[in-house]
């Protein structure tokens, strides 16, 4: 059994992570409980990664 939550009361910062290997690894971090901050060189794609991450 895999523990969904182990990065819980941790934080990640992802670069890249409007699309691709950044967002799919944003989204994991924090479907597995860290709090996520994302950057990317295109913003506007970046805030829809975060907005899709917090529903």
């Amino acid at each position: 059994m895999t523990d969904t939550r182990r990065f819980t009361d941790h934080s990640a910062l992802v670069t890249g992570a409007a699309r691709g290997i950044g967002a799919a690894i944003a989204r994991r971090l924090a479907t597995e409980g860290a709090r996520v901050l994302l950057t990317d060189v295109d913003l506007a794609a970046a805030r829809r990664t975060a907005e899709e991450l917090a529903d």
